[in-house]
């Protein structure tokens, strides 16, 4: 199992925003370009979100998984479930775990399904325009998820703006954790217990994914501009470091 860090390992976005991605490159990156690829994605991001899964209304009642609120469920079909005459507050778990649902079957279905041509094509494009101008980061980590065998994301994050990052940044497939409020060790245990008896490695660039990490007596690979990143980064070299942690 091999449990990954979201921004700045899977996805770029903030490195973008403050020019140290580019800033790596002395001046072979053009900056202001990096800056305005990153705000493209706020807006993009934003707009998914709020646009189709209720962010504007759920922002301040995040949990660490879609699944969390499933006792709250008592599975009523939402086919034609008016969502903006239910008079939703932070008091009843039940409409908010409907709400999750509804986001865990838009995000199963995925993008195209829910996304109109126009907003399709301003994704497909600029997904495409990041790729190129960092290299191939996100086409090699899409790849590279293709090929391992069960993904789990633990991202600082707040859980619905990453669901909307999963899609538009195309990681499919992948069971999604909010450290937001438990933080990185707690949801590390939770998908322990999903998976026991398996290797696990986690894949991160920040502090308390490594250290989480070594709590759980897991390998640990730090990702960077150097020597670990994408598209250099692959399964035979994330194979060899879990070897030589054993």
């Amino acid at each position: 199992v091999y449990v990954w860090d979201m921004d700045e390992t899977l996805i770029l976005l903030k490195s973008l925003l403050d020019r140290s991605f580019a800033g790596h490159f002395e001046g072979l990156k053009d900056l202001d370009k990096g800056v305005e690829i990153g705000k493209r994605w706020e807006n993009i991001i934003l707009e998914v979100c709020d646009g189709h899964f209720f962010y504007e209304e759920i922002e301040n009642y995040n949990e660490p998984c879609l699944n969390s609120l499933l006792q709250y469920d008592d599975g009523k079909d939402l086919t034609k479930y008016d969502f903006e005459a239910d008079c939703f507050d932070d008091a009843n778990k039940r409409k908010l775990a409907y709400r999750h649902r509804a986001i865990a079957d838009k995000y199963a279905k995925g993008l195209e399904k829910i996304l109109d041509n126009r907003t399709v094509k301003v994704w497909s494009d600029l997904y495409s325009l990041t790729d190129k101008y960092t290299d191939g980061w996100l086409s090699s980590a899409h790849k590279l998820l293709e090929e391992s065998n069960i993904n789990c994301i633990v991202t600082s994050g707040s859980l619905v703006p990453s669901v909307g990052k999963c899609l538009l940044y195309r990681l499919d497939d992948v069971v999604i954790y909010s450290s937001w409020e438990k933080g990185k060790l707690q949801c590390f245990k939770w998908i322990k217990e999903l998976y026991p008896n398996v290797r696990f490695c986690a894949i991160g660039d920040g502090h308390e994914e490594r250290s989480a990490a070594a709590i759980m007596k897991w390998p640990f690979v730090k990702m960077e501009i150097n020597p670990h990143r994408f598209p250099g980064l692959n399964l035979s070299m994330i194979h060899a470091i879990m070897d030589a942690a054993d």
